[in-house]
């Protein structure tokens, strides 16, 4: 541990006043010849047991572990770096540590570059051996939650849970990030570090929930100017909650409760699952009606007040649209033996809309004299969204799939994913281009819009055209989901 040189201080200016009197408090205790920051095994010096620990971050660089170093928790990690703390990235996938330590990077957010620079300060290291968190004042738990057989999968927090007890110690902070249901923190987290550690929350360790905003590929909202939700278990957990990415983004937003933000990030998520689900369920419908749902989406959307526009697609991707409403609908039935209809029917219409748009690629080669059985087809993009290599629950892949057991011949075509990749589709051919390759399908199917991709060549060059996500030139080989 060591105080904040010069050049680190700027990162913290935002803390004002309380900066500098926490650092003339620890320098009046070391003046008079007393411990700073005592070991594991003492209580807290008097004057610092009440809120001690909360000056503590504000003043000091700090040991900082994340749990996963994915989407998530790498862009966290390098930019805890770049404020001035040290940090040790955990995760248990061997070879993308081994990458990580390399200076390469797989997450598009994060450069090679950047990681770089971070690795150059010496206050980077990334490893799978818990063995190295020991002693840590923050821990951050960044790792997936999946769900299994349709329920809500805590194993992978439950596993950081477990292995950060044995080196949590008195005054250290604990932060869950990790998209869940409202009690996780509590219910869940804080009695597995309670267990391990022998200590109690609240009186010996702060724990802390806030939900990740991240957006891969999002240019203009990044981790650092993105407000971000913080909560406590207590005034002093949510103060050092607070006080903690206060150094990371340029604004927090505090909350009353972990469960409060707990139920904001789910509310974010299914607010817009619903939504999507009222576009994807009307572009069945106009299709069938013989109206452009998009020309009235665009009308809509000149709307200036108490509208906000949706558009369809081929479902919903990543890893929270797709999983977070459950967490959600799961834990209302398990606390209160109630059906949350509203989005479990938003989530069973996105999750068809996969079987939709094999229907309809299905039509449109009949009406073209073609069966779909020996088809072929070329599939634009296997990302959940466009311009990242983000494939997590992609719906694109989805459609693929069907597909394929259906007897079509499919080649994706995707620059963010190599050939070889494993999100590429049994049976299916992967390409990074369609440059001269346009007119030997009988199909071209838009899933995913990559800016890469050359829109007006592929309506000028191709047979057949089905545009889930309009973004390529009207003609009459054209048609838009």
């Amino acid at each position: 541990m060591r105080t904040l040189s010069a050049a680190d201080r700027p990162a913290f200016a935002q803390i004002g006043e309380l900066f500098e009197s926490s650092v003339v408090i620890i320098r009046s205790k070391v003046n008079a010849g007393s411990s700073v920051i005592p070991n594991s095994c003492e209580p807290w010096p008097e004057p610092f047991r009440k809120g001690a620990a909360v000056d503590r971050l504000r003043a000091m660089s700090q040991k900082v572990v994340v749990i996963g170093q994915g989407y998530v928790g790498l862009p966290l990690a390098v930019r805890a770096v770049e404020v001035g703390h040290d940090v040790v990235g955990v995760d248990v996938d061997k070879r993308r540590v081994e990458a990580l330590n390399e200076g390469v990077s797989f997450v598009e957010d994060i450069t090679d570059d950047r990681l770089g620079e971070a690795r150059a300060t010496g206050r980077y290291r990334a490893t799978t051996d818990y063995g190295a968190i020991g002693g840590f004042d923050i821990a951050v738990i960044t790792v997936p939650t999946p769900l299994k057989d349709s329920l809500p999968d805590l194993s992978f927090i439950e596993a950081a849970g477990n292995s950060l007890a044995t080196g949590l110690r008195k005054g250290g902070l604990v932060v869950l990030e990790s998209t869940t249901y409202p009690g996780t923190t509590e219910e869940v987290l804080i009695p597995l570090l309670e267990a391990g550690s022998g200590l109690k929350a609240g009186p010996d360790f702060m724990v802390g929930f806030s939900p990740e905003r991240i957006d891969p590929g999002n240019q203009t909202y990044r981790l650092e100017n993105t407000p971000k939700i913080v909560a406590g278990i207590d005034e002093q957990s949510g103060e050092a909650v607070s006080a903690f990415y206060k150094t990371i983004v340029e604004h927090v937003v505090p909350v009353s409760s972990c469960g409060v933000a707990e139920l904001a990030k789910l509310i974010e998520n299914t607010f817009r699952t619903v939504n999507i689900a009222l576009m994807n369920e009307l572009a069945m419908y106009s299709h069938d009606l013989g109206l452009d749902l998009w020309e009235a989406i665009d009308a809509a959307s000149t709307k200036p007040f108490g509208y906000m526009r949706f558009t369809p697609g081929p479902g919903v991707g990543g890893h929270c649209l797709p999983i977070d409403p459950s967490y959600l609908s799961w834990r209302v039935r398990q606390a209160l033996g109630q059906s949350f209809r509203f989005v479990e029917l938003a989530t069973d219409v996105n999750e068809h809309m996969p079987d939709y748009v094999v229907r309809r690629v299905m039509y449109g080669l009949n009406q073209r004299g073609k069966a779909l059985n020996g088809a072929r087809i070329l599939a634009f993009g296997l990302t959940y969204k466009a311009n990242t290599s983000d494939a997590r629950e992609s719906p694109a892949i989805h459609v693929i799939e069907r597909l394929v057991k259906m007897g079509a011949v499919v080649t994706s075509v995707d620059p963010h994913v190599e050939p070889g990749n494993r999100n590429v589709p049994v049976g299916v051919e992967h390409i990074k281009s369609a440059d001269g390759v346009l007119g030997e399908f009988d199909c071209s199917l838009m899933l995913t819009n990559h800016a890469q991709f050359d829109f007006a060549a592929i309506t000028a060059q191709s047979a057949y055209v089905l545009d889930t996500r309009r973004c390529v030139p009207a003609g009459e080989n054209v048609e838009y989901l």
